[in-house]
């Protein structure tokens, strides 16, 4: 008995890693399905939704994404950052008019322009389909600033670390996590999946946001899956050769190890063939999206795959694509706007090929990113900060509104722990469980996807946003 445990300890521990490395595949026959024990209604459901994430890396600069436009918080947004805030006559063209007027705690009205390189997005937002979370980051419960300064309320772990603050954004812990929210979820999904290989599809590379308990996430290109080598074309020439690999590389092993990779490149190669002939029988999408733009081309492979969901029988996605450089030590000025300019007009292309594909109302994108950053000015750039702003896109969002509290643009402000740090106002906790309850996961189990959502009243879970 000792040695069966300890066998199945050792094929535990070699999948985990498999699953961190984003192998493709479906769940290990012999793991715990957590899908059939979970009442999401995913299991049984008859429509399609995907969720997709677009991560910001390095930490992205909310000073200058969602500017204050109203007179006095312009003026306090332009004294804490006189060399790098945008004019105010900069942002007359993307002034945003929400149904609902933004307050603070102190109960002061806001009214926010959108940074001008987000111009593509307003159509979206005028549209109500877009909509804007206020102050939100990482939390382990609802804390005030005379907690943070007296240190009598946990925090989250490592804070200001890129690394680990990327982690706790997308798993609730710190870097060294081996499953994250989004791959939690597709545990709960995958078995109501046709083919529970594309149930977490990453094409920004590897993330734990994506990695499951049982769920792994796969790996695409922007071209679509990525084929062994040996087997795409004829191995020196020679199908004979290419069909050894083939046997060498799928055949069962009797040794534990050499047999489960086998499995897992068995399971690559079966996903390659199901998706290269989805992905060539699906519909043209005709939308323009545009060119030199990594992030539209992570998005425009989304788009394609989301268009084959009938196909290979997907009613639950969970997507991952990313965009680095917002690491704006220096050079604010200069790279912040390219990269907004390249947010913005690949969100747009995406939502309105979704439009065109007749699945807007299915497929939910929103922002993401390790943290804000100081409002406070650092030479030319700005410094490590905590709370931010994101966007939610799609026909399912209750769009033109804000959600959250605005923060206080004032320096030591109620909302301020330092150089315009914002102390979050909402968590990503409810954040994520916003999205998982458009999903269809039940609110017991978001409480095991999540595990500081518990902290929150009930009330105050789900923000309403979807």
């Amino acid at each position: 008995m000792k040695n069966n445990s300890s066998t199945n300890a050792s094929r535990r521990a070699f999948l985990q890693r498999a699953s961190a490395l984003s192998v493709a595949g479906v769940a290990a026959p012999w793991a715990l399905n957590l899908a059939a024990l979970a009442e999401a209604s995913a299991s049984t459901a008859t429509d399609y939704k995907a969720i997709v994430c677009v991560f910001m890396y390095g930490g992205n600069d909310y000073g200058n994404t969602l500017v204050p436009y109203d007179t006095s918080n312009y003026n306090a947004y332009q004294l804490q950052r006189p060399s790098l805030a945008y004019a105010r006559n900069e942002l007359s063209a993307t002034i945003l008019t929400p149904t609902v007027t933004p307050i603070d705690v102190q109960g002061v009205a806001h009214q926010y322009a959108l940074a001008p390189e987000l111009a593509p997005l307003l159509p979206m937002f005028n549209a109500g389909k877009m909509g804007i979370l206020l102050n939100v980051g990482t939390l382990v419960q609802p804390i005030t600033k005379q907690q943070y300064t007296s240190k009598t309320a946990p925090l989250p772990p490592k804070l200001f670390s890129h690394n680990d603050q990327q982690s706790v954004w997308q798993s609730s812990t710190p870097e060294g996590a081996t499953s994250g929210w989004g791959g939690r979820m597709g545990d709960l999904f995958e078995s109501g999946n046709g083919n529970a290989t594309f149930t977490c599809v990453n094409v920004a590379g590897n993330a734990v946001y994506l990695a499951g308990k049982t769920a792994v996430q796969y790996q695409v290109s922007t071209k679509g899956s990525v084929p062994l080598a040996g087997l795409k074309n004829p191995l020196f020439g020679s199908t004979a050769c290419s069909d050894a690999l083939r046997n060498l590389v799928t055949q069962q092993r009797t040794h534990l190890f050499e047999n489960e990779y086998n499995r897992i490149s068995k399971r690559s190669i079966d996903a390659d063939v199901t998706l290269t002939a989805a992905l060539a029988g699906g519909p043209t999408i005709n939308t323009v999206f545009p060119a030199d733009n990594n992030l539209a081309d992570q998005l425009k492979i989304v788009a394609r795959m989301i268009s084959t969901a009938d196909q290979i029988g997907a009613k639950r996605q969970v997507f991952f694509v990313a965009l680095g450089g917002f690491d704006t030590h220096d050079g604010l000025l200069t790279d912040h706007p390219v990269l907004l300019t390249t947010v913005a007009d690949a969100m747009t292309a995406f939502y309105n090929a979704t439009v065109e594909l007749g699945v807007a109302n299915q497929v939910t994108t929103f922002t993401a990113s390790d943290f804000g950053r100081t409002l406070s000015g650092n030479n030319d750039g700005s410094d490590h900060g905590w709370g931010s702003m994101h966007f939610m896109l799609g026909g399912a969002v209750k769009g033109q509104r804000f959600y959250g509290t605005a923060p206080v643009v004032a320096n030591n402000g109620p909302d301020d722990v330092g150089q315009g740090r914002l102390l979050p106002t909402t968590s990503v906790d409810q954040y994520a469980a916003t999205l998982g309850r458009w999903m269809g996961v039940s609110d017991s189990d978001l409480l095991s996807l999540l595990p500081n959502l518990k902290n929150y009243n009930v009330s105050a879970r789900n923000l309403g946003f979807v």
